[in-house]
């Protein structure tokens, strides 16, 4: 089993490289199917590129990844503005591309391939947890 994971980085578009580089380590030592890390993978960066495009003021972003059985839990802190994504209204998915309003697919991804997902506010901190089936294939 693999050890957890915790990294602290700099809101910068290099850590969101840098986050993808240890998960993708953390994902083959735990020996995870293709499904499940690739999920993560995806969702990570969604979520990490959110924080550094638009948590104006947000000195890091923390992000930390635990395999507890057949649950992969995976939860991104950064001291930014108060801002809950699960808090977006979902995106209309069928209306044609120019009567879209922009963003909000990251969002729309995270409760689509996420087994669960939850926001809190805390000690000044955003704190966003999914957690994936680790065993899907």
């Amino acid at each position: 089993m693999a050890a957890p994971l915790h990294l602290t980085l700099p809101p910068e578009t290099a850590s969101v490289t840098a986050l993808l580089d240890a998960l993708e380590a953390f994902t083959d030592e735990a020996e995870l199917p293709i499904k499940p890390a690739s999920r993560l993978m995806l969702l990570a960066e969604e979520l990490a590129a959110n924080v550094v495009m638009h948590a104006t003021g947000a000195t890091f972003f923390t992000a930390d990844v635990a395999l507890e059985g057949a649950t992969l839990r995976f939860t991104l802190t950064d001291d930014g503005p108060e801002y809950d994504p699960l808090g977006r209204a979902e995106p209309d998915t069928d209306a044609a591309l120019e009567d879209r309003e922009a963003g909000g697919l990251g969002v729309h991804l995270v409760r689509q391939l996420a087994a669960s997902a939850e926001y809190r506010r805390e000690d000044g901190r955003n704190i966003l947890g999914i957690t994936l089936d680790a065993a899907a294939e």
